[in-house]
């Protein structure tokens, strides 16, 4: 995607829920002929954390997606991963589907789409909810910088209140090297803070390395802080050191 939009939350900042942008696949002729382009990208993680909280409660995750751009910088794609059955009563998997519209002007590039999480196997109840998203980026040599905002309106899977996220990244290849660092901060004001306040602060520092043009590695520390987290003395929301061998094709 252009660069995952599963980096709106969390170690699936960048990637770790996953990192990288997504290459395209070659195309045959006919794709090629109507602006068609499809990538593909698996992982798996030794913990899924979203804006900082674990949603596999310090488990091995395994995740994957498809990614079809259109003409005119439109796309659209899925997204899904393995989590904690108990978490809240979410179940066992996560399905994201979105699209939206990216482009590139020189050297600085924007993201404005639509996200929709469901939980195909939740508990009784409403579960699944929609989020508007949209950034803007600039590189500057080996630096890249992005700014993101995402929303989610008042809906019932969320009491009927309503999330905001803003988040920015950091990242940087390290030249003559396979490797890149990077860096996250993520605030959130909303239901989505599992806090009582209704407010978080998450984070992320790490390093990924490209293991060929396929395949890569990261190691990132990632942590959330707020008032009250729920289970705090469990595994949803420690910091810990998440490792992430991902695949794109």
């Amino acid at each position: 995607m252009l660069t995952s939009v599963r980096s709106l939350g969390a170690a699936s900042i960048f990637a770790l829920s996953t990192l990288a942008a997504m290459p395209a696949v070659a195309q045959d002729e006919e794709e090629d002929d109507i602006g068609v382009e499809v990538s593909a990208n698996v992982a798996i993680t030794s913990d899924y954390k979203f804006r900082g909280v674990s949603l596999s409660d310090g488990d091995i995750a395994v995740q994957g997606g498809v990614d079809v751009g259109l003409p005119a910088g439109f796309y659209i794609g899925t997204w899904a991963s393995s989590i904690d059955e108990d978490t809240v009563g979410y179940g066992h998997t996560e399905l994201d589907i979105y699209g939206g519209w990216a482009a590139e002007f020189g050297n600085i590039s924007t993201d404005v789409g639509v996200i929709m999480y469901i939980y195909p196997n939740a508990g009784a109840g409403d579960f699944d909810y929609v989020e508007v998203y949209g950034s803007v980026g600039a590189a500057l040599g080996p630096v890249e910088a992005t700014l993101g905002v995402a929303y989610a309106p008042e809906q019932d899977s969320l009491g009927g209140t309503d999330n905001f996220y803003i988040y920015t990244d950091l990242s940087a290849g390290l030249p003559g090297t396979p490797v890149s660092v990077f860096a996250h901060a993520g605030y959130t004001d909303g239901f989505l803070t599992f806090t009582d306040d209704g407010e978080a602060l998450d984070y992320a520092i790490g390093v990924e390395a490209a293991l060929g043009s396929v395949v890569s590695v990261s190691a990132a520390f990632v942590g959330v802080e707020g008032d009250v987290l729920i289970d705090p003395d469990g595994t949803f929301t420690d910091d810990s050191v998440v490792l992430t061998l991902s695949a794109s094709f």
